[in-house]
């Protein structure tokens, strides 16, 4: 009740302020960005950190991308970007950090004095809820389900975190070769063992299952609240000590956590996971922490709401 009251009153504030010439600009790069929860995030994070700055939604279509990446430095202080766009604007960076550089891939941008930083807060963002959740990660085994934008950042973070082993679990696609070789390549500076399995071999699949404490689910399988991103036979195989993560914030709880639950599984959905992801891109462009309760339980206010 408490926290409610604080963010009622600091969306009322958020209201009263005046922008002015000293106002810095951040921004959500997307098509389409209409969906997203980061303007919430970030403006109720500005007006609790007393910073004079808004956070606004931009739809770029991808027909002027080029035109308006070139201008960025000019407007923004920090954006962040989503899909199509965060392969693409690298060329138009001065600078990549060590994660960003791993998997070739932005979510994140600081300006800096005219010169752009790109980084990828989401693997970091999905291993902070998970310590927050106290899951030990140093020499466990994760299976990791996609390797699209966000099964990669989860990928190669994990390496960051002494994980012993990631089964990365991906359909035979005409990117299946194009993976296989990235996990060599990341493989060659970390002591964390990366496999490649195909979604057609099922019974790799269940073997992979058996030999994980924690499994990741990085598709947007299950956002129909109807399909599981693994058959029912191979999830059958869960133990109630292993760990179930869902990074699909809504529903709240797909069909992947809703069987989880029933065998016994401690598990989590992808709302930690968007969160510190946004805290931690925060934290780079302006130097301080995200307000995290009092943005989390914006969050899941606004997930239920647009759920009802």
């Amino acid at each position: 009740m408490i926290a409610n009251l604080k963010i009622k009153n600091l969306v009322i504030e958020r209201k009263k302020m005046n922008f002015n010439g000293q106002t810095q600009l951040y921004g959500f790069l997307a098509h389409p960005a209409r969906h997203s929860l980061s303007p919430l995030m970030h403006n109720l994070s500005f007006q609790a950190r007393q910073l004079n700055a808004c956070y606004l939604a931009f739809d770029l279509k991808p027909t002027a991308f080029d035109l308006s990446a070139a201008n960025l430095k000019n407007f923004f202080a920090g954006f962040n970007l989503s899909m199509p766009y965060k392969k693409q604007i690298i060329p138009y960076l001065d600078e990549l950090t060590p994660q960003a550089q791993r998997i070739m891939a932005v979510n994140t941008v600081k300006n800096q004095a005219g010169h752009l930083i790109g980084e990828s807060t989401d693997g970091a963002g999905l291993f902070a809820d998970l310590q927050e959740k106290n899951q030990k990660l140093a020499g466990k085994n994760l299976m990791v389900l996609g390797a699209g934008g966000a099964g990669r950042a989860i990928i190669a973070a994990a390496a960051d975190y002494q994980v012993k082993k990631v089964f990365v679990c991906k359909r035979p696609n005409q990117t299946f070769l194009a993976i296989k070789q990235w996990l060599q390549k990341i493989s060659q500076s970390t002591t964390t063992e990366y496999q490649l399995i195909d979604y057609a071999d099922q019974a790799a699949l269940k073997s992979c299952l058996q030999q994980s404490q924690i499994l990741i689910n990085a598709t947007n399988v299950g956002m129909d609240g109807q399909a599981l991103p693994l058959t029912s036979a191979i999830l059958e195989q869960l133990k109630a000590e292993q760990f179930v993560y869902d990074i699909i914030y809504q529903p709240l709880k797909t069909p992947l956590l809703h069987l989880a639950a029933q065998k016994g599984c401690s598990y989590a959905n992808g709302v930690g996971m968007l969160l510190w992801q946004g805290a931690l891109a925060f934290e780079f462009w302006t130097g301080q922490s995200m307000p995290l309760h009092q943005v989390k339980t914006a969050l899941l206010n606004e997930i239920r709401r647009r759920s009802s």
